[in-house]
């Protein structure tokens, strides 16, 4: 607890964000029950519409980065929260099929707007060996909330889905307002002429596009858990009520045990934990290839929320070590929209038209084996992220 009191205000007030902003997001891990129950969507028609929502993402997080490099990192959030707020009541109101494609890709080009923004804010305020721990306790921050959102959400859902996204964009304005009150301006101000275009350096950077690759891969798992995972609950039986509870163990687990391994994780090769993270991710969701029960698919939860865990605690600051300082918003920006971005899209889409057309063990075991992929490469890549960040003197040589 020592080093709490170096962490500035503005960093906190980010923290305070970031938990108003998941205490209220309903409508994500509910909105393929939402499409499929309450607008009666097939299977595969609400995991595309899910997919807009990625693709939205996509692009947001690209944009996102952008403007946090050209226009400041607080105008950035705040047009992302204040955008989302509006996007999320359009998306619950929409009735035509048309709309509700637009809303939705509305709905992530504006939600994660803010991501890249909050990414480079921390790297500005705070040195590198401090970037861990403040990743770390953003991360709590948010699954503090998400645990607390799923479950409420749940019982919202049963009376009524609209509630989610008025609930969803009233904590969107609010955490604006925290962000309009408390964080101020952190861009670097740079003295030696214009900026760099941010495309043509990062696509000569290797280490850093082969990072994004396996970033990639990891989403398409992960986003199982918010698409394929409800309906293949869903078609054992279980309500979704019950999904709510068994997704909350993600932020349950999370709130509990990350604040007691966050410095140890941080002491950790990066690289190694980046790659045994995501093939315990992988195997955990492999675990639905054999369970049935809510107490099953609970167990799953729990092993792939411990690898999250690693894999959360460093990954940010890994992208933060390669960018380089003038396109820290720019660099973030793209791993999130070429990572998650994309990774939101292709596991929606690949996940429930799988578990469509060659049912749930097809889906989990999928997991498995890709998880088992994404660790060899990352083992791979390890020598290459080490010199990035000896160079940049931004870790102690071994």
């Amino acid at each position: 607890m020592n080093d709490a009191p170096r962490l500035p205000r503005a960093f906190w007030a980010l923290w305070v964000c970031q938990l108003i902003n998941r205490l209220g997001s309903f409508v994500q891990p509910f909105l393929v029950l939402y499409l499929t129950q309450d607008r009666h969507l097939s299977a595969g028609t609400a995991g595309a519409v899910v997919a807009a929502v990625g693709a939205g993402s996509v692009v947001s997080q690209l944009v996102g980065g952008w403007l946090s490099d050209r226009s400041g990192r607080r105008r950035t959030m705040l047009i992302g929260f204040f955008g989302t707020a509006a996007a999320l009541i359009l998306l619950g109101s929409a009735r035509p099929m048309v709309t509700i494609w637009a809303a939705a890709f509305v709905v992530g080009l504006m939600g994660d707007l803010f991501r890249p923004a909050v990414q480079a804010t921390v790297a500005d305020l705070l040195q590198p060996r401090e970037r861990v721990r403040a990743y770390g306790l953003l991360f709590w921050a948010i699954n503090l909330g998400f645990s607390v959102s799923t479950v409420s959400a749940g019982v919202l859902a049963s009376v009524g889905y609209n509630w989610l996204f008025w609930i969803n964009a009233g904590t969107s304005v609010l955490a604006a307002l925290v962000i309009w009150r408390m964080v101020p301006e952190t861009r670097p101000v740079l003295d030696d002429g214009p900026r760099r275009p941010l495309l043509p350096v990062a696509l000569r950077d290797t280490t850093f596009l082969l990072m994004i690759l396996l970033q990639v891969g990891y989403a398409t798992i992960y986003f199982q858990g918010y698409s394929t995972l409800p309906l293949a609950m869903a078609g054992d039986g279980l309500p979704s009520s019950t999904y709510g509870l068994v997704i909350a163990l993600n932020g349950v687990v999370i709130v509990l045990v990350q604040p007691f391994v966050n410095r140890r994780l941080a002491a950790l090769d990066r690289p190694k934990l980046l790659a045994g993270s995501m093939l315990i991710v992988g195997l955990g969701f492999g675990l639905g290839a054999i369970v049935e029960s809510w107490w099953g698919y609970g167990l799953s939860v729990v092993v792939w929320t411990i690898g999250e865990i690693g894999f959360a605690a460093v990954v940010g600051a890994v992208f933060a070590d390669l960018a380089p300082v003038d396109l820290r918003g720019g660099y973030m920006g793209l791993a999130g929209s070429m990572s998650f971005g994309l990774g939101s899209v292709i596991g929606p889409l690949l996940g429930t038209n799988v578990l469509e057309h060659a049912g749930r063990v097809t889906v989990w075991l999928g997991c498995a084996v890709l998880g088992g992929v994404l660790f060899a490469g990352q083992l791979a890549l390890a020598p290459a992220l080490h010199a990035r960040a000896a160079a940049n003197n931004l870790i102690p040589s071994a």
